[in-house]
């Protein structure tokens, strides 16, 4: 019973002990380990190395991001330059004079204070005593507005005490004086108003009917044309008040966002008219413009073609085209923009093809109160200064149009440090925007290729002013000169540098 028992359990354990395995069978496991195992570091070793391409393609993606946010925002490089509007040693201090000129500036607040500017030059050049000038209350806006409500009046006196003679006003014995009235001729140099010097034989006040425009952009000394800049960008500093709400409506805009735009969407119903514009209006909006074209006595051009206005780029890009020009500069829908302008017409609806892209937008009439704003209503030209404050101190600056505003702001952001003042090429850009239209271009990389390239140089950047147009001779060519104002470089932006070789 024993011996049968224990054969019998050791039969049962040699069924359940695992048999040893064959050579083959060892030799395939191990080759099936190894296997795994180097699937198993492949696989982590390219996780890793994924993760390490990664790292340099994000940072590669963040600084793009930041190169392309330096170049929406950032200034361009300005050389060094500085502004330099101090006399020569040649200058000669302001000598006491008993001759006096009386002045009716034209236009509005920007082609005024460069008139006035003009008119500084002139009084010094012909040695006499410049009377407060008289605004113009007779332009499209009508705006009753004295000198001392846009401008500081004793600033101004006392400003140009070393370079001119101002009074308030004429002496008491000379106000019913029979007064030499002249219309200067456009754009004249020094000589035309040395010989201007005769009147003096037969009076003793002359009257100045208009003042822009009056002095030559160019060849002129350089004692003049900084008496010029410091007559613009220091005497001629707007009143307390202005300057005042001017300086609290930027803060707000800082407050709010930041960085800025200033836009200057020069998409207004006197300008349209002026211009002959009516590229995406209705009939009976290009007929209103043109009746005011046509009963506007001082517009001397009645008849104009808005097709070839457009295409030679002399029209106002619209609220849409301004949209589209952003946009592909690569300025992000959240960017806040202050629209420096007056009514625009067509009102909202018009806006709103702007706003669609760009929500964030501010007016004067957002960022201020009503009672702050009270003082200025109907007073266009005061409107018009708090515009100037903002656009100058903007982080860019955009017109929408060339007129005196945008020359006179992008002259001053010039003098101040090139401020980057992006100014649209309207004559290539009616090209992109009617392929847009015909479906020839769409927007993304290929339109923001073309728009950048086309505005790589028109940014700002430090540059000689430009001289007339090709081909034209007589006085006609001053016309096409580029404005004094526009870009002061460089009787009055200096370098440290004896010598700036600059295209």
């Amino acid at each position: 019973m024993v011996n049968r028992g224990s054969s019998h359990n050791r039969t049962l354990a040699t069924r359940f002990l695992p048999r040893k395995p064959s050579p083959y069978v060892l030799t395939l496991y191990i080759i099936s380990l190894f296997a795994f195992s180097i699937f198993v570091f492949l696989f982590y070793a390219r996780s890793i190395l994924e993760e390490d391409e990664r790292k340099p393609l994000l940072f590669g993606e963040l600084q793009s991001e930041q190169i392309l946010e330096e170049k929406l925002w950032d200034s361009p490089f300005g050389y060094g330059l500085h502004p330099c509007v101090k006399p020569t040693s040649k200058y000669k201090a302001a000598q006491g004079s008993e001759h006096y000129i009386t002045v009716r500036s034209n236009g509005g607040l920007n082609q005024m204070r460069t008139g006035i500017s003009d008119m500084v030059a002139v009084a010094r050049i012909m040695n006499a005593t410049l009377v407060i000038p008289q605004l113009d209350k007779r332009s499209f806006w009508q705006d009753s507005s004295t000198f001392s409500d846009i401008f500081d009046e004793l600033h101004f006196i006392e400003a140009l005490k070393g370079d001119i003679r101002v009074v308030k006003e004429l002496p008491k014995n000379l106000e019913t004086i029979h007064r030499a009235r002249k219309h200067f001729t456009s754009w004249s140099g020094m000589g035309y108003y040395e010989e201007q010097t005769h009147l003096w034989k037969e009076y003793q006040v002359v009257h100045v009917a208009k003042s822009d425009s009056r002095l030559a952009n160019n060849d002129l000394p350089l004692d003049m044309q900084r008496l010029r800049c410091r007559a613009l960008y220091h005497a001629l500093r707007f009143s307390p008040p202005i300057e005042s709400l001017g300086k609290k409506l930027v803060e707000r805009l800082r407050t709010q966002g930041g960085r800025y735009i200033a836009l200057h969407l020069r998409y207004e119903k006197d300008m349209l008219s002026f211009t002959g514009c009516t590229y995406g209006l209705t009939d009976a909006e290009s007929k209103e413009l043109s009746i005011m074209r046509e009963t506007t006595n001082h517009w001397k051009v009645k008849v104009i073609n808005s097709t070839e206005q457009r295409i030679g780029g002399f029209c106002p890009l619209t609220p849409k085209e301004v949209g589209i020009f952003l946009r592909a500069l690569g300025y992000p829908q959240s960017t806040l923009i202050y629209i420096a302008a007056g009514e625009i017409y067509g009102g909202n609806t018009r806006l709103l093809e702007l706003t669609s892209s760009f929500p964030n937008i501010a007016f004067k009439e957002t960022l201020a109160t009503q009672e702050e704003l009270e003082a200025f209503t109907n007073h266009a030209s005061q409107n018009a200064a708090l515009d100037y404050i903002i656009s100058v101190e903007s982080d860019v600056f955009v017109p929408s149009y060339s007129g005196n505003m945008a020359r006179a702001v992008e002259g001053h952001r010039r003098y101040l440090g090139h401020r980057k003042t992006i100014t649209p090429d309207r004559k290539g850009l009616v090209e992109v925007f009617d392929k847009l239209e015909t479906g020839e271009l769409i927007e993304g990389s290929t339109l923001s290729f073309l728009v950048r390239q086309m505005h790589e140089n028109r940014q700002g950047a430090p540059r000689k002013r430009r001289g007339s147009l090709p081909g034209i001779k007589g006085r006609a060519r001053l016309r096409t000169e580029e404005s004094f104002y526009e870009n002061p470089y460089p009787e009055c932006i200096c370098s440290s540098k004896r010598q700036l070789q600059m295209t």
